[in-house]
Formats: C-alpha cells, structure tokens, sequence
C-alpha cells in the first residue's frame, strides 16, 4: 500500500492510497480497518467497508478517511485489508507513511 495523496474537505482528510496485488489471481477487496497514528497516540481509527475487484498484478486506489486534526505531523497509516481470493477470505497487515506538509511562509 502506498500513499498518492491528501485531500482536505470540510469536515474531514481523505488520504489516497494505491493498493497492488502482485499476486498472479485476482482478488476482490471487501474491508479495510484502519488507524492514524502520529508520534505513537492515535488520531483517527476507523473501518472501510470495500467492494473493489483488483485483477491480477494490478492496483486500485482506496480513500481513507481521515477525521482529525494532524496537520503538519507525519502519520502513520496502519490496518488489516480484507479480500476474498476465489472463495478464501484472507487478511493483510497494511501500513504507509504519510509525510508531514510542509510549513507555509510569506514571502514578502
């Protein structure tokens, strides 16, 4: 799993992640349980229900919401991915890191 991308909303983050399986089967996404974490304490944690078919050596993107307040701090994202491959339901440890934004100046 690796992060594309944030996108601030109103009430809440969205974090972008590409999910790949390099498997040579494909693979149906069905939940993704979550937790952001920053300098070790919790700052959101939450589940994902999922319904993503992910073909074979191939990859998808997921959002993940993000409700908190963490800006400016790097977190770290990790989980438990839920997928059924042909009639097995398997579970994956999942984790990225998330840069800390940069500060903003003015430039005068």
């Amino acid at each position: 799993m690796r992060v594309l991308g944030v996108h601030e909303a109103s009430r809440h983050e969205v974090v972008f992640v590409q999910v790949t399986n390099p498997a040579s089967k494909p693979m149906r996404l069905t939940r993704l349980d979550y937790v952001f974490a920053a300098q070790g304490q919790t700052v959101s944690e939450g589940a994902v229900p999922l319904a993503r078919e992910l073909p074979a050596n191939s990859a998808v993107v997921v959002e993940v919401p993000l409700i908190g307040d963490a800006r400016g701090e790097a977190l770290m994202l990790k989980g438990k991915l839920t997928a059924t491959v042909d009639t097995i339901v398997k579970s994956f440890s999942v984790s990225a890191k998330i840069e800390a934004e940069p500060t903003k100046t003015e430039v005068e």
